[in-house]
């Protein structure tokens, strides 16, 4: 089976083609400089650039795999959820494409693909699902942080989300209160890296309250009021990384203790990890720590399949095809608002 994949659901356009589960091409093009004018991504600019780069990059993919239109068993699109007008540039190409060739169209969910990305590894990458296992998923990018146990492959429920901001959003908004760049995430995580964690005792929101859900809107308020109290703090750079540090310890802190808790909850025996969020490098380090330390099997997703791309969209839809599921009308509609 060879199928295209095209992911459009944010400031991202990228398109993938997929054989037997083998990622054959995997063509991302980033709108970051575009947005961080802005400080944040604004959905028209978004939307103007997936139409202008989703042709290209559709055919920058095919040409990389090898593969003629004609070739194709199948067509994937992400559904949602996602910015409205993003998310209609990438499923109604990739249904006009299905239609063209009268071939299937698979609709995905964003989040689900991310769920199942720490399944693909290896040189070339592919799928590894044959020792797919039980898992509490951890699944946390800019607009999103969700915990999902996984009982058996498309059986999931959500343990708990986000109240208010998301943890990538926390990151990007006290970045952004400290002066740093959009995205303020990649930054925050470079500075800190030279900073003591230890320096500021931030609010570790909700991290001791029961349950699996998770709040940062206090984090970010507490920074700001942090800020206003110190208004020259900024003007040295050790103060700046020791601040990132204290920031990052915060959010991570929280991320980690309530996924490793929810897994011995459960009594499953593998964490998986995925998303934007899930490069941070303090992230990764200190879920390894823990899991390791409880005895828990770790799978993270690799970084280049932990933003937005095409590629966990093909891989997730090849083997929903597989499983005779998955497939949608030429005419089905966007799901802005899906849930997992």
């Amino acid at each position: 089976m060879t199928l295209l994949a095209i992911e459009t659901s944010c400031d991202e356009t990228s398109a993938a083609v997929i054989r037997e589960g083998e990622i054959l091409s995997n063509i991302v093009s980033s709108q970051t400089a575009i947005h961080a004018e802005y400080g944040g991504v604004v959905p028209e600019l978004a939307t103007r650039e997936h139409l202008r780069n989703l042709i290209p990059v559709i055919q920058a993919a095919l040409r990389k795999a090898n593969v003629d239109p004609p070739m194709l068993d199948a067509v994937a699109a992400t559904r949602g959820p996602g910015l409205p007008s993003a998310l209609l540039v990438g499923l109604k190409a990739g249904q006009a494409l299905a239609f063209s060739l009268r071939k299937p169209v698979i609709g995905i969910h964003h989040h689900e693909a991310h769920l199942y990305s720490p399944w693909i590894s290896g040189d070339p990458p592919r799928g590894h699902f044959a020792g797919f296992e039980p898992s509490v998923s951890l699944i946390v990018s800019g607009g999103h942080t969700l915990l999902v146990a996984v009982t058996e492959m498309f059986n999931h429920r959500v343990l708990g989300g986000t109240l208010d901001d998301a943890a990538g959003e926390c990151f990007d908004k006290t970045g952004k209160l400290m002066g740093l760049a959009y995205p303020a995430g990649p930054e925050i995580d470079r500075l800190a890296a030279a900073g003591n964690p230890r320096t500021h005792n931030f609010p570790r929101p909700m991290l001791n309250e029961p349950g699996e859900d998770f709040s940062f809107a206090g984090l970010k308020t507490s920074v700001r009021y942090f800020l206003q109290k110190n208004p020259g703090l900024l003007e040295d750079p050790r103060h700046v990384r020791d601040l990132c540090a204290s920031v990052q310890a915060a959010i991570v802190e929280v991320l980690v203790a309530k996924t490793v808790r929810a897994a011995r909850r459960l009594g499953v025996q593998c964490v998986t990890a995925s998303g934007g969020v899930a490069c941070n490098t303090a992230l990764r380090r200190d879920l390894e720590g823990a899991c390791k330390e409880s005895g828990l099997r770790l799978r993270l997703a690799d970084g280049q399949f932990s933003t937005d791309n095409a590629a966990m969209i093909g891989i997730l839809a090849e083997q929903k095809l597989l499983a005779g599921a998955g497939e949608i009308a030429f005419d089905a509609e966007i799901e802005p608002s899906w849930a997992l």
